[in-house]
């Protein structure tokens, strides 16, 4: 799909979701969250993309691209580990278990990769060897594959902290997770990420990395919240081009969703200016990246919806038919 298929539909946008009459209103960077009485949560991801520690834009189809993919990774790994969802009253909405998120957030990673601060390359690049707990050794090059996948765990930052590395004796040391929940969340997240791999192979991609959010229910559970390998969540390469690109020293071929990004940080400094209008050419060609991705991550065709629609009125029809089938408790 191309930016000139989503031109009639640049106007369909959910740059946020607020609903009167829901209760429990939170706000998150993407997602508008409303926590129910009775113990459910209803998500509602938005278009909103941030970065930088803020909002930039919002892109469109990019919620219910997040939302579909994650339910297409629920749906084919809910043998491997239980999960929050249970039910999508919508496109663009999961209605999920209300969890304790545990505080450390879990990295699975199988190539040396990454550009952010806690990522295993540019630690490596700076001269470190021993991280997370693990032991890299000399000469090994960016992107280069991991003989085994690896966990690289990190402080769950909650109201705009920054994420700290950890080790699994930091871990159990501070008493951030029990011996138990550390084995069962490991366990369960490396047996996602290999489901996750080998499904991805059958599409023609590699999942270099991606990132876990666990939680505990009523009853102590380890579930599995959030979202799973997304384009966000994770790391997705081309497999065909990516022997080639190894040898030569080239960066992998990737979906490159940082359109956005890249505009902003070339006309200011994101950090501390204020962040200027972004065209509407690019703001389409990102949402067709989001839509590539999620058809070919899936192998589904992405349905437009009608021109005339608007978003966050179809949301509000279709949350409140699921709440009169299930009313809240």
């Amino acid at each position: 799909m191309d930016t000139a298929d989503l031109a009639p539909h640049a106007h369909q946008v959910l740059p946020e979701a607020t609903l009167p009459g829901l209760p429990n209103h939170y706000r998150g960077k993407v997602r508008d969250n409303y926590d129910l009485p009775d113990g459910r949560r209803i998500l509602i991801t938005t278009d909103r993309i941030s970065a930088f520690d803020r909002a930039l834009a919002a892109i469109p189809f990019k919620g219910q691209v997040l939302t579909q993919t994650a339910r297409y990774w629920f749906e084919r790994t809910a043998d491997l580990c239980p999960n929050h969802v249970l039910a999508y009253p919508d496109p663009n909405v999961v209605v999920g278990q209300r969890l304790d998120i545990l505080p450390v957030e879990v990295v699975v990673r199988g190539y040396l990769a990454g550009t952010t601060s806690t990522s295993v390359l540019t630690r490596y690049r700076a001269g470190e060897r021993a991280m997370y707990g693990h032991r890299f050794p000399e000469g090994m090059r960016p992107n280069e594959r991991l003989p085994d996948a690896i966990i690289t765990p990190t402080t769950k930052a909650f109201d705009g902290g920054h994420d700290a590395p950890l080790t699994e004796a930091e871990i159990l040391g501070r008493g951030l997770l029990s011996a138990e929940q550390w084995r069962t969340v490991s366990e369960a997240a490396l047996a996602l990420f290999a489901r996750g791999q080998a499904l991805a192979a059958q599409r023609g991609l590699i999942l270099a990395d991606t990132k876990y959010e666990f939680g505990t229910d009523r009853d102590g559970r380890i579930v599995l919240a959030d979202e799973i390998h997304t384009p966000d969540s994770s790391r997705y390469w081309f497999a065909e081009s990516y022997p080639a690109r190894f040898a030569a020293g080239s960066a992998p071929e990737s979906f490159d969703k940082d359109f956005v990004r890249n505009w902003v940080v070339a006309r200011c400094d994101p950090y501390t200016d204020p962040i200027p209008e972004i065209p509407a050419d690019v703001v389409l060609e990102t949402a067709a990246v989001y839509i590539r991705a999620y058809e070919t991550i899936t192998g589904a065709p992405f349905a437009l919806p009608d021109p005339a629609e608007v978003p966050l009125d179809r949301i509000r029809r279709n949350i409140d038919a699921y709440l009169a089938a299930n009313p809240i408790r």
